[in-house]
């Protein structure tokens, strides 16, 4: 494959989607070098950035290697070909490393002034020498495999982000050279601490250790040179959605992706170039997918050094507030939620309530029933426990899991199997729509009636993202929201396509009409000369059909606010198409999850007729058109309240943790000053929601809130 130039002229209408994405991970990684937040969380941040781009190359730089292979020749929605956006992404990448070699090497001189250090066997002491020593002998080299490469010895499979070290040696008084590699076993702890001071920690990198005792591994040889390497493979799964058992096709889709092609080589910097054409050769890898970082090939475990739990250059500790209308009731769930609606705002407000709010469905002997999805949880969650407690108890339990997850089909299968055992009845939705929705209802009989309860969330059940993950957990047993949810558990477990919903929408089938009307309502408002404002709060915007009805909106006058975390291909402030758009991005301590969908409907924003949804979905072609996802309007008063002028309007006036996008398409860190400084995560850290107290704490009443105009 070779790289072209782009001959065509952009649309300019749109920004390109994987260009988007990596100018998130640019400001994930902008993190690591902000200085007014602890040196380990800088560290982390580091480390996220590593992650965050395996995953994006493993699928979506996967996806276009994959087009290209296939010479297909469709057009992304600005305009380029596969091989032009492959052009993009590559020399973006290679910008992003830049910038991240340069964050590694400032804070590992930081780690290192703070007594956390990363050295290099020979400058080892007598005593840590011998100690590294006996480490290789006892803990190293027995689970090491090293791999001569000649006609007998044909090159060895490498696995998915597996680091290797490939070698030129030399036999002691021959002149022949051998070529070898040691693929590094991932059992391997990454660093090794030697020393015995507990003050200076001293820190060995495994690759350096191995390539440090190369002659104990190979005898009567030198090493001539020697380069650490690291390949990512594609790892997206195809399945046959014809299947008759879709779980048996799964579990043969994920063998297939441990030998997908080779998308990425990273390489460290100054790397002797005979071993790296040899290896470019070997794994037949163009030039142009070889990337060079500093100092550690696989940034990505950069925090392992960091995992001293009670450390100054950490956050402070936060522990989530309990929910103070639980108990008021005793914390009786079923008592709470007749009484009134409430959401629960995580992590600020603790996860331990949907848990709570399962156990006791467990083992109230008034419960007949439960029904749970789940999309991405552990396999020791306290919620599996509660449904199996449920199962156990006589319960009927069913859970949708959605074994399509990517990354966790593996965990997913090993869970429905495990809750199969137990009695609960599994069911794996549709082949073709992952099931994304978030939902447990509950059947209760109380006197001669079944009364429903029901969760409705916007992030997963999964109880360790929960603690950094900002969502909404949403708790009621209003009865027109309650046969709707029943309606959409009929549809994914027995495809009956619900009718007449009374207030939820759903994708695939009319949740993208929904969102589209409230804004041609709003478009409508504004040429009637009544007020007219959008709020949108989301992790992407991708839909080229919703951002155009956003820039007619936005053309007719309506005054729009997108709090967009991750990817937006929609270009704001451009004059005669989106200058009433402002597009903000927070990245901070935590990670914004949730997705809200506001509408003025006639006022100024904030006001109590606004429209207000929560939902489970992006505005991405994938949750509009082929996943399972529920938009569920805020009727509630305190709710709505919570939501609109708590949540959202926070969302408006950080300027702590944002970044606004301007119309060249850059993102530019807001400035403040000490005394207009407002954090959304720090407010919510230290302030109660409105519907989790059942009344009123602080709340922000602004006169007129209009368009931000922030200064760069």
């Amino acid at each position: 494959m070779t790289l072209i130039k782009n001959t065509k002229k952009n649309l300019n209408r749109f920004i390109n989607r994987e260009i988007s994405w990596l100018k998130f991970n640019e400001r994930v990684l902008s993190e690591a070098n902000n200085n007014t937040i602890p040196l380990y969380e800088r560290v982390k941040f580091l480390s996220i950035a590593g992650s965050n781009l395996d995953e994006f190359f493993m699928v979506r730089v996967a996806g276009l290697h994959s087009q290209i292979k296939q010479d297909v020749e469709s057009l992304s929605s600005d305009g380029l070909t596969p091989n032009e956006q492959m052009n993009e992404v590559v020399k973006k990448t290679k910008e992003l490393l830049n910038k991240q070699n340069k964050i590694y090497k400032n804070l590992i001189e930081l780690l290192s002034k703070n007594n956390i250090s990363l050295v290099k066997p020979n400058s080892l002491n007598k005593e840590e020498k011998k100690q590294i020593y006996k480490i290789f002998l006892e803990d190293i080299y027995p689970l090491l495999t090293p791999s001569a490469i000649d006609p007998a010895h044909p090159f060895p499979f490498i696995g998915n982000k597996e680091r290797s070290i490939i070698l030129s040696l030399q036999k002691k008084n021959k002149k022949k050279i051998l070529n070898a590699i040691i693929v590094i076993p991932k059992a391997l702890q990454r660093f090794i601490s030697i020393g015995n001071s507990k003050k200076n920690k001293k820190f060995l990198i495994i690759d350096d250790v191995i390539n440090h005792f190369i002659s104990e591994i190979f005898p009567g040889h030198v090493a001539k040179n020697k380069m650490v390497f690291r390949i990512t493979r594609d790892s997206d799964v195809e399945f046959q959605e014809e299947s008759e058992d879709l779980v048996q096709s799964f579990e043969l889709a994920l063998k297939q992706r441990r030998t997908g092609d080779i998308v990425r080589l990273e390489i460290l910097e100054n790397s002797d170039k005979g071993l790296v054409k040899f290896i470019t050769e070997k794994l037949k890898i163009a030039n142009e997918y070889s990337y060079v970082v500093s100092g550690l090939v696989g940034i990505q475990d950069i925090d392992q050094l960091c995992n001293n739990k009670n450390s100054k250059h950490l956050f402070k500790p936060f522990k989530p507030r309990e929910v103070e209308r639980l108990k008021e009731h005793n914390n009786d769930f079923f008592e709470t939620i007749k009484k009134k609606d409430l959401i629960v705002h995580h992590p600020f407000e603790t996860f331990d309530a949907v848990i709570e709010f399962l156990n006791q469905a467990a083992k109230d002997q008034k419960v007949l029933a439960i029904k749970q999805t789940l999309y991405r949880t552990t396999l020791d969650s306290p919620i599996v426990r509660a449904l199996i407690t449920a199962a156990e108890n006589g319960k009927v339990v069913t859970a949708v899991i959605e074994i399509k997850a990517r990354f966790d089909e593996e965990s997913n299968i090993q869970l429905s199997r495990s809750l199969e055992k137990v009695g609960v009845q599994i069911v794996y939705g549709f082949a073709k729509y992952k099931t994304h929705a978030k939902s447990s209802l509950i059947l209760r009989k109380e006197g001669n009636k079944i009364h429903t309860y029901f969760h409705l969330g916007t992030g997963n059940y999964h109880p360790i993202n929960a603690k950094i993950y900002t969502d909404l957990s949403l708790f009621s047993c209003n009865k027109l929201l309650a046969a709707d949810v029943e309606k959409v558990f009929n549809y994914v477990t027995g495809y009956a396509k619900p009718k007449n919903l009374n207030k939820i929408s759903i994708s695939p089938l009319n949740l993208r009409e929904t969102i589209e009307k409230f804004i041609d309502n709003e478009t409508v408002n504004a040429n009637n000369n009544k007020p007219a404002q959008i709020w949108f709060k989301l992790n992407s915007l991708v839909d080229s059909r919703i951002i155009d009805k956003l820039y007619k909106a936005s053309n007719s006058g309506v005054k729009i606010n997108l709090f967009v975390r991750g990817i937006c291909c929609l270009r704001p402030g451009v004059k005669g198409m989106s200058e009433n758009i402002v597009v903000k991005s927070i990245i901070g301590r935590f990670l914004e999850h949730s997705r809200i969908y506001c509408f003025a409907n006639g006022e100024l924003m904030p006001n109590r007729n606004a429209k207000v949804f929560i939902s489970s979905a992006d505005l991405m072609p994938r949750n509009l058109n082929r996943r399972v996802e529920l938009l569920i309007p805020i009727e509630n008063k305190t709710v709505h309240e919570q939501v609109l002028d708590q949540i959202m309007v926070a969302n408006y006036l950080d300027n702590v943790q944002s970044w606004q996008l301007d119309s060249m398409m850059n993102y530019n860190k807001i400035k403040y000053d000490k005394n207009s400084s407002f954090s959304a995560h720090e407010y919510f850290m230290k302030n109660p929601s409105l519907s989790g107290r059942g009344k009123s704490k602080i709340k922000f009443k602004p006169k007129k809130l209009q368009l931000l105009n922030f200064k760069k």
